[in-house]
């Protein structure tokens, strides 16, 4: 796993043009990377906790009402629409933390447009999952009946 060097040597890499430091050196790091950062965003976002109980629920209501391959495939697209958009809202929010820490309005207005699109994923994927485990719940509800 790559070290980070010291903020001194990162701010002389820039002025000297080298930026290979950012740079992922294998395809194992950049894996080792992005895993890091998925669970720095399950730790630091309470959203993206309450995304994954939501989605743990899913999958098990799909489990037990034994849906086909069509709608595990719909489910995961509309699952990984959500995650990915609060993935990229949470970017927005801490890159625009690092570039300012005093209010403003346009700080504001790049985050809020981040939320929106998170709460478009959410409503979308909450009317796919209706959708896609409707019928299975009903057969199931009849099938108690009779």
């Amino acid at each position: 796993m790559r070290s980070w060097t010291s903020k001194g040597n990162k701010l002389n890499n820039m002025k000297n043009g080298n930026e290979d430091y950012l740079k992922n050196k294998t395809l194992s790091e950049s894996f080792q990377n992005a895993a890091s950062g998925f669970r720095q965003a399950v730790i630091s976002e309470r959203n993206m906790r309450i995304h994954l109980l939501s989605v743990l629920l899913v999958v098990r209501a799909g489990i037990f009402f034994k849906i086909d391959s069509v709608r595990w495939a719909v489910l995961m697209l509309a699952i990984g629409l959500v995650l990915v958009c609060e993935l990229i809202n949470t970017s927005i929010e801490e890159l625009t933390d690092m570039v300012t820490t005093e209010y403003s309005d346009k700080a504001k207005n790049v985050k809020d447009i981040g939320a929106a699109a998170v709460l478009v994923a959410s409503v979308i994927s909450v009317i796919v999952g209706v959708m896609v485990l409707c019928r299975p719940i009903l057969n199931f509800i009849i099938k108690l009946r009779f």
